[in-house]
């Protein structure tokens, strides 16, 4: 290996090798599709941890695709002599289970401890199901179960919500780390640059990806309501709809805002770097799939491109979230107080400023993957530092 030398005799060489004295391992589940969100999390999460001196990987157990027994053994031959690696168990039920029984999670994290390497578990939905069926009861039970039993077993438990929020936690719990998700763009501060205000043209509102069938058409309604009132009072508008399910929501979107002065613009699914383009021409974000909190990706991208987000308030609101330039409509005033809200934003050139300037301060203090990427760093390396003691 050839080295350099740096300032004061130092090997430059020697100096970046040193700063990769940790490794990581991110264990993922079954692969969402058209869009991964949790694999794009971790490819983020990997590239920020580089820059803080920690090498993370991802392996994949592929339960879905060979079944349950030959993924393990799958799993087993790659973490084989990694025993000074640190193991990050990514968990949303449906990982790990194809109708929400996570109780799968709980047997790959023993797997991975009998490897004798510290283990920590990525929440990415802390709550669990909702329904009012017996199944669904259940369902969550199993899940609020087996998440209980992952947070005992690992070492560290890292949640995409504040303490308060979460509210099967175990009393006492020790291992708990808050770290909001962050935006799975690349560099959504570019979206800064561009040139959005314009008395030249018609606002612009973003609806970056919309849920799954059925909730869909509720989300449908609700934007459809909102834009409507808004069209009335500010004029002609254009409704942008991205990512996941833009396109049958979009269609539905552009049949009930028929005759309303809003236009449809349906982009579809496009790769990140285009989202980042897309949004920095928007004026203003709507979220409407459901409350928003700091485990939201699709809404913390309108606050990492420096939009103002209309949104709901709901039990998981809280800081930083709070922080950023978001609109909140109280649950009880949904779908009907969008439309003010979204008038008051488009209408009023410096209350549209001044929330666009809050959610870049808020990606810079807290969404932006360098700021994850230090939080990951400083838990990691105190839960090393407190195993050596």
């Amino acid at each position: 290996m050839v080295t350099s030398r740096g300032v004061a005799g130092i090997d430059v060489t020697l100096v970046r090798v040193k700063l990769y004295l940790m490794e990581c391992m991110a264990i993922l589940g079954r692969r969402e599709e058209p869009a991964d969100g949790v694999h794009d999390y971790c490819s983020y999460l990997r590239d920020a941890l580089a820059k803080e001196g920690v090498n993370l990987t991802l392996t994949q157990v592929r339960w879905a695709e060979i079944g349950h027994k030959a993924s393990r053994l799958e799993l087993l031959k790659a973490i084989s002599g990694k025993q000074d690696t640190f193991f990050l168990l990514q968990y949303t039920s449906l990982s790990w289970s194809r109708r929400g029984f996570a109780l799968p999670a709980v047997s790959i994290l023993k797997l991975l401890k009998k490897n004798g390497a510290r283990c920590a578990v990525v929440f990415h939905d802390p709550d669990g199901y909702a329904g009012s069926r017996a199944v669904d009861r259940a369902r969550k039970a199993i899940q609020r179960y087996a998440m209980k039993r992952l947070v005992r077993l690992s070492d560290l438990a890292i949640f995409t919500l504040p303490r308060d929020k979460i509210s099967w936690l175990p009393p006492g719990t020790q291992n708990f780390v808050f770290i909001p998700v962050g935006a799975n763009l690349p560099a959504p501060e570019r979206a800064w640059e561009e040139q959005r205000s314009s008395t030249a043209r018609k606002p612009v509102i973003a609806v970056f990806s919309l849920s799954d069938k059925p909730t869909l058409a509720k989300e449908v309604s609700q934007i459809a309501q909102g834009v409507s009132i808004a069209a009335k009072q500010v004029g002609p508008l254009e409704v942008v709809v991205l990512g996941r399910n833009s396109e049958s929501g979009g269609e539905q979107l552009r049949l009930a805002l028929a005759d309303s002065g809003a236009e449809v613009r349906i982009v579809g699914l496009i790769p990140a770097e285009e989202v980042v383009r897309v949004l920095g021409a928007c004026d203003a974000m709507l979220f409407a799939r459901g409350p928003i909190s700091s485990r939201r990706g699709s809404a913390i991208a309108g606050i990492a491109c420096g939009l103002p987000v209309i949104a709901e308030a709901g039990w998981e609101l809280a800081p930083p979230i709070t922080e950023a330039g978001v609109v909140l409509v109280p649950e009880t005033l949904v779908p009907e107080g969008f439309g003010p809200a979204l008038v008051r934003v488009l209408s009023d050139p410096a209350y549209r400023e001044s929330l666009e300037e809050r959610s870049r301060n808020a990606q810079s203090r807290y969404f932006s993957w360098s700021a994850i990427g230090r939080q990951y760093a400083q838990a990691l390396r105190g839960l090393a530092a407190h195993a050596k003691d």
